[in-house]
């Protein structure tokens, strides 16, 4: 008898654990702009830094990105010379690859005294490779105001 209430009891214990969290993962996660007018002003900015990337317009992505820019790639490491990094875009990007943000992706944090940060997933199509996209990868962006002005200071890049 004491053996079948330990097994009820264990039983309910386990039961309530796992519909509580059922029921939690099922609430997943929704991602809110803290505000929205920074929100639409760095998805904006990545617009204006993405079409300049898929139409080969160096100066566009000259003025976007900082001096001191800082260019973290999975694969390639570490680049800090921003000539190094647009040399590198014109020679392996331009007529070669079309950045595609992915929709509703964009989530952006407010750094107070600086700018902000911009957190997405974008996808790479391949005109050399049959127009190959690429699956959803992430990107990290820091974005620095400076007189009135936004730049990219920092780029993490995921794929």
């Amino acid at each position: 008898m004491k053996l079948s209430k330990l097994f009820i009891s264990a039983f309910t214990a386990i039961a309530f654990v796992v519909s509580w969290s059922v029921a939690h993962a099922q609430e997943g996660y929704k991602y809110v702009p803290e505000s929205k007018e920074l929100f639409a002003k760095i998805a904006h900015m990545d617009s204006v830094l993405f079409n300049a990337y898929n139409n080969c317009d160096m100066e566009t992505e000259a003025k976007i990105f900082s001096d001191n820019l800082e260019f973290y790639h999975d694969r390639n490491g570490l680049s800090t010379s921003k000539k190094d990094i647009l040399d590198a875009i014109k020679r392996n990007i331009c007529d070669k690859v079309t950045r595609v943000l992915v929709p509703g992706s964009i989530e952006v944090y407010p750094i107070p005294g600086y700018g902000a940060v911009e957190i997405g997933l974008h996808r790479f199509i391949n005109h050399q490779e049959n127009n190959n996209l690429s699956k959803p990868d992430k990107f990290i962006c820091v974005w620095q105001q400076k007189d009135g002005n936004w730049q990219v200071t920092r780029v993490i890049s995921l794929h």
